[in-house]
């Protein structure tokens, strides 16, 4: 994450919590995400929320998962003044760090990362190394889920996608007293960011096996996917796997 997207994101801290809570599915989303998580982790492993903000997708975890560790890293110091300032359960833990920098910061192999609304945040250049690092603090058999806005291909969700902003979000950042240019660049960063094909194919690249993905529904469909991706057991990488095939409902 470039220094410009974290100081905005520092600036937006304090009404980031009202903003998506205003959003329908919100929350329902990140509990969808957490449970995908939650499929492909054995009992009792600890997790990482990746991009974790104000704690909203750690809250998801704790939902899905129960009495479980997390270890929530952000760049954005604003945010993770937010998400300390809540009241968590003994095992979660809050850590600056970027993504990209978690696997180095680990002293054990966790079971399983969540990273929502994070990788489009990530510069396309140093996409594929903070891939490579989520793979490398996986343990063996470790699941990453991404919950991410993807419109790339679709003119339809493109155009959903630009007029939900200019007509919703930016107008509800501007009377809350948001900060409008963190959301004038969420618009931006959903253009820009990977096709779901494209980027499931970055996660077999990075060593990903079962690499499937599928949307939401309402008016988020073809616009907000869940991507779920396992750590091969040790020795049964599969060189050169091919990418799951997305759900065809992310395609218009």
């Amino acid at each position: 994450m470039s220094e410009a997207v974290t100081a905005a994101f520092d600036a937006g801290a304090g009404r980031y919590d009202l903003l998506v809570g205003l959003n329908p599915g919100y929350h329902d989303h990140l509990d969808a995400a957490a449970r995908a998580l939650r499929q492909g982790v054995r009992p009792g492993a600890s997790l990482v929320d990746l991009g974790c903000g104000s704690g909203a997708s750690t809250a998801a975890l704790l939902r899905a998962f129960g009495d479980v560790e997390v270890l929530g890293m952000d760049a954005s110091a604003g945010m993770l003044a937010q998400a300390r300032a809540k009241r968590w359960p003994a095992g979660v833990e809050f850590r600056h760090g970027l993504a990209g920098s978690l696997a180095p910061t680990l002293t054990a192999l966790v079971g399983g990362v969540l990273a929502a609304y994070l990788f489009r945040n990530v510069p396309e250049s140093q996409r594929d190394a903070a891939l490579a690092d989520a793979f490398a603090a996986l343990e063996p058999g470790g699941a990453l889920v991404v919950l991410e806005y993807s419109v790339a291909g679709s003119r339809r969700a493109a155009w959903t996608w630009r007029g939900v902003c200019r007509c919703v979000i930016l107008p509800l950042a501007t009377l809350t007293g948001g900060n409008r240019g963190l959301y004038e660049y969420l618009e931006r960063s959903v253009l820009d960011f990977d096709t779901v094909p494209g980027f499931c194919d970055r996660l077999v690249a990075a060593g990903f096996t079962g690499v499937e993905s599928r949307t939401v529904s309402g008016w988020q469909r073809g616009i907000l996917h869940v991507i779920r991706a396992r750590k091969p057991l040790s020795g049964q990488t599969p060189p050169g796997e091919a990418a799951g095939t997305p759900d065809p409902r992310t395609q218009s």
